[in-house]
């Protein structure tokens, strides 16, 4: 287990009703009607929340690693993020894609940030062994 040296934010959020329902941030910032993958409900589902999250987590951890590495990331850099809920024997699970834009940076330097990234972000890491991940330059 990992020593942990200080805390550096806690991101609350109450919820109600499951897939199907509500939650709200416990500072406000979001509140959001849930809704079940596929179905036409007004809401989002946890799926699209967590390709959200993980996509601008990369982000951030591309700028680390662009800065480590002295290149400029691009303003225009972006990651489409999938997150598919998966059915098979009998049983739910994700799987993701990240389709990763660095327009004006090399290929292999492209690749090199993204690798960097997918080493440290936090979603990364959350998911490493847990799910299958493709990472993709686009």
């Amino acid at each position: 287990m990992t020593q942990i040296e200080k805390v550096l934010y806690t991101g609350k959020t109450h919820t109600t009703g499951g897939r199907d329902g509500a939650s709200r941030s416990s500072d406000g910032n979001l509140e959001i009607k849930l809704s079940s993958p596929g179905t036409s409900g007004a809401g989002t589902n946890p799926e699209q929340l967590f390709a959200a999250g993980w996509s601008a987590c990369f982000i951030g951890a591309m700028g680390l690693a662009a800065r480590k590495m002295k290149i400029a990331l691009p303003a225009e850099t972006a990651v489409d993020a999938e997150v598919d809920l998966v059915n098979g024997d009998g049983a739910y699970f994700l799987q993701a894609r990240l389709n990763v834009n660095l327009p004006g940076i090399e290929p292999d330097a492209a690749r090199e940030l993204a690798e960097a990234a997918h080493q440290t972000c936090p979603y990364s890491k959350a998911t490493r062994g847990n799910i299958d991940v493709v990472i993709t330059i686009v």
